[in-house]
């Protein structure tokens, strides 16, 4: 017979032991270098946000920080690596929305669990998009590309950086809150590719970051119509939302946030969140990061774990209203 009483009795008498030894291991933390892993190549906007937040960490905390950049399969190599390291706070990932939120709803193998395979610290930033055109494209807002597109259906073409990014599901939720429009959507390797062939004329319309698209929108060489959140951009203040030209509802954005495997200890998450926020408010990182083209978007880690879940839902209604598969 199995004394489940006296294994409640060990296990009760056990746990006090357990919690010193969790603070006292929480208390020495860090003793050697913590590194950030970043599921894309340097230069990019996740890369770029990741250095400047380390090396303040570095500058304010006085912790060593290392970033470790492994591209591959849209940010999940990275997400993997961080959701099998240890649980001791000296692995962290700078995700964006790809490896959380769309990913999993992507590939049938992903390698890890966004919603139980982390442990959420905080949000970062906001990445908004902006719908732009080519400038021979006779259309000077939203609903006269929509009536365009209705016109000649299939001769319009739209370019992202690939199937399943985040801008091609942008432009896929543009379409649906239109009532369906027939349009040829070209992928690239990357953003810059199909700003090239925008420019060239080769394409007519894109949705991509502020960050990317603003140069040449402030350039005169693309037409800006309208931005993909909720609220307007500080930096184009007069450049309406989808939702004000007629698309009730449409919000969507790319975002970043930090998260360390699950398990890591809770007073660890605490710390590196409550470090992270110091960071977030001082006025000269938000203007750096305006610059960037990035919101100021942070959270409690129970916040960002709730986030993380309603994300994952809507990416994945996404995928499924608008049928969209990897080639």
């Amino acid at each position: 017979m199995v004394d489940n009483n006296g294994q409640i009795r060990r296990l009760m008498l056990a746990a006090p032991a357990l919690i010193l030894a969790h603070r006292a291991s929480a208390q020495e933390w860090p003793a050697r270098p913590i590194r950030i892993l970043v599921g894309f190549p340097p230069g990019q906007a996740t890369d770029t946000i990741a250095r400047l937040l380390a090396e303040k960490l570095n500058e304010n905390a006085g912790w060593s920080m290392l970033i470790e950049n492994r591209p591959g399969q849209g940010g999940s190599l990275a997400a993997a690596a961080a959701a099998q390291a240890p649980a001791d706070g000296y692995t962290l990932l700078m995700s964006a929305t790809a490896p959380l939120a769309t990913n999993p709803n992507l590939y049938a193998n992903i390698g890890y669990d966004s919603a139980r395979d982390f442990a959420p610290i905080t949000l970062v930033a906001n990445l908004p998009f902006v719908l732009f055109v080519n400038n021979n494209v006779q259309a000077r807002n939203v609903p006269e590309l929509i009536a365009l597109i209705r016109a000649r259906p299939g001769q319009i073409t739209f370019g992202t950086p690939g199937n399943g990014t985040t801008a091609h599901l942008i432009t896929m939720m543009f379409s649906r809150g239109a009532g369906g429009l027939e349009m040829t959507h070209v992928p690239y390797r990357g953003a810059a590719q199909a700003m090239t062939d925008l420019l060239a004329g080769r394409l007519d319309f894109m949705f991509e970051t502020e960050v990317f698209s603003l140069p040449h929108i402030q350039a005169g060489r693309v037409r800006a119509l309208a931005l993909s959140t909720a609220a307007r951009s500080n930096r184009q203040p007069d450049l309406p939302t989808m939702a004000e030209t007629g698309l009730t509802g449409f919000d969507a954005a790319a975002w970043l946030g930090m998260v360390a495997p699950a398990n890591t200890p809770a007073p660890i998450v605490e710390r590196i969140n409550r470090e992270l926020h110091r960071i977030l408010a001082e006025p000269a990182m938000r203007e750096r990061l305006a610059g960037l083209g990035a919101q100021v978007m942070t959270s409690t880690p129970e916040q960002f774990a709730t986030f993380i879940r309603s994300e994952l839902a809507k990416w994945g209604n996404a995928v499924r209203e608008n049928n969209v598969r990897l080639e």
